[in-house]
C-alpha cells in the first residue's frame, strides 16, 4: 500500500510517497482504509527527527489521526463491521492507505460528517479535552490556551465554553486570534515575544487565570504562573517553543500552582481505550448536535503533503490541515 514516508530525518524534501507493506487483522483488531488524516505538529517534529516514535511503531510513517471506513475485522471483534465509518488516534502511520488497530479504539464518524472533517478530530479534540478533564475544568473557569488558533486551540476553546468556563487566548497574530471568536473566544491577547502575562491580568482585574493549557512550551511556563490565579492548575502539552524552561519555585508555592505534563502518543493500550470510549461518550455527541465544530483550514491530496508540512511550519494556518487519499 501507499504512504507517507520519511526517508530521513530533515527537511521538506526527505518526504515522500513511497510503499509499505499492508498486514491483516489480528485478534481484536479490524483494519481501516484511511480516507484521510490529520496533520500534527508532532509529525513536524518526527520528520526533523525531534520526536521518535515509540518502541514498536514504524519510525517512516508519520501520522497520528486517521478517518475511514473499516476494511477488514479479525478474529473476537464485536461490535465493528466492514464498512463502518471511524475515526481514531494511533501512535504513528496513520498516514497510509490502512492502518491495522484495536476496535476498542475505534470512535465512530458522527452520522452527517464527512470523514475529512472526521479526520480532523481525534488529536486536537482528544488532547484538548483529556487535558481540561485533568485539570478539573468546571463553570467559572478562566482557562488560558496558548497557540489559541491551533488546532489544539481550537478545539481547546470550543471544549472549555462548553464546560462552562471564559477563555482568553494567545497567539502571535491578532489576525489569526481575531479568527477565533467564531469559536468563543472570549479574549485574544497577542504574544509579543513571547510576554503575555501583563496583558492577561489587566483582562482578568488582576485575578489570573485558574486553568493553562500551554501548547507551546519553553519560555511560556514561566509567563504562565505570573498571570497564574492561586490554585491555578497548569498543563503541560508541547515543546514547540522549547524543551527547557524556568520554574519560579517561590511563585508557584505561594500561588499553590499545580503543573502537570500530559501526552497521548506513548500510553499503553488500555489507557487510550478508555480515552476513546470516554471520549465517545462525553465529546462526540456535540458534533451531531452541532455544539462542537471541526475547524479545517485546508484539504490537501496526499500528494501535497510537503506543502502542507510548509503551511504548518509557516503559521499560515487556523486549525487543522487535512490530507486526503
Amino acid at each position: 500500500m501507499r504512504a507517507v514516508r520519511i526517508r530521513e530525518p530533515g527537511d521538506l524534501d526527505v518526504l515522500e510517497l513511497g510503499e509499505v507493506s499492508l498486514r491483516d487483522p489480528g485478534v481484536g483488531e479490524v483494519r481501516v482504509k484511511v480516507a484521510a488524516a490529520g496533520l500534527n505538529r508532532a509529525d513536524l517534529m518526527q520528520r526533523a527527527g525531534r520526536y521518535p516514535a515509540p518502541p514498536g511503531v514504524a519510525a517512516d510513517v508519520p501520522g497520528l489521526e486517521y478517518a475511514g471506513l473499516v476494511e477488514a475485522v479479525g478474529a473476537e471483534v464485536r461490535g465493528v463491521a466492514v464498512g463502518d465509518r471511524v475515526m481514531g488516534l494511533v501512535a504513528g502511520g496513520a498516514m497510509a492507505e490502512a492502518v491495522v488497530v484495536h476496535h476498542r479504539e475505534l470512535m465512530a464518524v458522527p452520522e452527517a460528517m464527512s470523514l475529512t472533517d472526521a479526520a480532523s478530530i481525534p488529536e486536537a479534540f482528544a488532547t484538548a479535552w483529556d487535558a481540561l478533564v485533568q485539570a478539573g475544568t468546571r463553570m467559572g473557569d478562566v482557562v488560558l490556551v496558548h497557540a489559541a488558533a491551533s488546532g489544539v486551540g481550537t478545539a481547546a476553546t470550543q471544549l472549555a465554553r462548553a464546560m462552562g468556563a471564559r477563555v482568553i487566548g494567545t497567539g502571535r497574530s491578532a489576525a489569526k486570534l481575531a479568527r477565533c471568536a467564531a469559536w468563543g473566544l472570549d479574549e485574544a491577547v497577542v504574544a509579543v515575544e513571547g510576554r503575555f502575562a501583563d496583558a492577561v491580568l489587566t483582562r482578568t482585574g488582576g485575578a489570573g487565570v485558574t486553568v493553562v493549557l500551554d501548547l507551546v512550551g519553553g519560555g511560556y511556563l514561566e509567563e504562565s504562573l505570573r498571570c497564574a490565579a492561586p490554585g491555578a492548575r497548569l498543563m503541560l502539552l508541547a515543546t514547540t517553543g522549547g524543551g527547557s524552561a524556568t520554574l519560579p519555585l517561590g511563585l508557584a508555592l505561594s500561588r499553590r500552582v499545580t503543573v502537570k505534563g500530559t501526552v497521548l502518543r506513548s500510553r499503553p493500550l488500555e489507557e487510550k481505550i478508555a480515552l476513546a470510549r470516554g471520549f465517545t461518550a462525553a465529546v462526540v455527541p456535540g458534533f451531531a448536535s452541532g455544539a462542537l465544530r471541526p475547524v479545517v483550514d485546508a484539504v490537501l491530496p496526499m500528494e501535497q503533503v510537503r506543502e502542507a508540512h510548509r503551511r504548518m511550519a509557516g503559521d499560515e494556518t487556523v486549525g487543522k490541515i487535512v490530507l486526503r487519499w
